[in-house]
């Protein structure tokens, strides 16, 4: 989930705002997790990411 449409129970705007301090923690709290290792990738990118993985592994497979 992203922070750009989560609304702020303290003052009720959106928290990518960070009107409040409320806000402003969750928003620091939101953007920390997000920096996975794939979190950049869109999904387009992860599907042919696994194609290529799996036509690796198929010719691996047909050297042995």
């Amino acid at each position: 989930m992203t922070y750009d449409r989560l609304v702020c129970a303290n003052c009720a705007a959106p928290v990518s705002e960070g009107r409040c301090p409320v806000c402003r923690a969750n928003r620091e709290r939101l953007q920390q997790q997000a920096g996975g290792m794939f979190a950049h990738l869109n999904p387009a990118m992860l599907l042919a990411l696994l194609v290529a993985l799996i036509a690796v592994a198929l010719l691996l497979h047909q050297a042995v």
